[in-house]
């Protein structure tokens, strides 16, 4: 099957359509379990979003969204920062060194495969079952192991070898080789792998958050869950939605800045 392009007119029109039918689509869900139940809370109208909307900022009911927000947002960029250091440092390595590869690889692979999520007790053990420590160790050792893979395969998938061996007649030493030509080459995949990877920490967060937290997003998702308060349920998963997209775009604008060269 061959994609055909569309415009780019096109493509916005039709964006805004889908999410337009959603919409549609849940209005009429909605109004259907209303007019069943009047007082149903699993499908929120317009009025009851609002009153949830009204309770978020005005912190009716133990809410407390910005402390929610100051929680969350920094355990996901230190858990992201720490996980993606980590992982260039270990996947850079095992990308220019067959050594580094040899060691490395079996063991990061085997981890890959074991879900964060079910090395939760080990993390007790070794963090604690309360602060930041814990938080910021599931999301960065839960993205760390993909996200050093892939960059180990782009160095050595992305970089040819008439560069390097250019490269090394021109008098460059090894490490200058590492940081001026595979880095430079490899950059635009890292930005794109780290951007891939924020939907999964910020999967490990809320679950994190929701088994343990006091504050943060997850915590009041499963506070209200308990209540059955969809109407504030929605509305911080729209809210999550909203921040992974953003999160998203700046990451694709970054790589645009750095990388104009690597195209869409």
């Amino acid at each position: 099957m061959i994609r055909r392009p569309i415009s780019t007119q096109s493509r916005v029109f039709l964006g805004i359509a889908s999410f337009v039918v959603i919409i549609i689509g849940y209005a009429w869900l909605s109004h259907r379990a209303h007019v069943e139940n009047p007082r149903n809370k699993t499908l929120p109208n317009a009025s009851q979003f609002q009153e949830g909307w009204s309770r978020i900022v005005t912190g009716e009911g133990g809410i407390d969204f910005w402390a929610d927000v100051r929680a969350s947002a920094s355990r996901l960029a230190v858990g992201v920062g720490a996980g993606v250091l980590l992982a260039f440092v270990v996947g850079l390595a095992m990308g220019c060194f067959s050594v580094v590869e040899a060691v490395l690889m079996p063991p990061i692979s085997f981890l890959a495969k074991i879900p964060p999520t079910a090395m939760l007790a080990v993390y007790f053990v070794f963090f604690g079952v309360t602060g930041m420590q814990i938080f910021v160790a599931l999301i960065a050792f839960g993205i760390f192991p993909t996200l050093a893979q892939s960059i180990a395969q782009a160095a050595q998938k992305d970089v040819d070898d008439h560069t390097l061996y250019k490269s090394y007649t021109l008098g460059a030493s090894q490490f200058e080789v590492v940081w001026e030509v595979v880095l430079q080459q490899i950059l635009p995949r890292i930005i794109e792998n780290a951007r891939l990877q924020i939907g999964p920490a910020m999967v490990f967060l809320i679950a994190a958050e929701f088994a343990l937290a006091d504050q943060g997003f997850g915590y009041t998702l499963r506070m209200q869950s308990r209540l059955q308060n969809m109407n504030i349920v929605y509305i911080y998963l729209i809210l999550l939605g909203i921040t992974g997209l953003a999160i998203d775009w700046g990451l694709i604008l970054l790589r645009r800045k750095l990388c104009p060269w690597f195209g869409e």
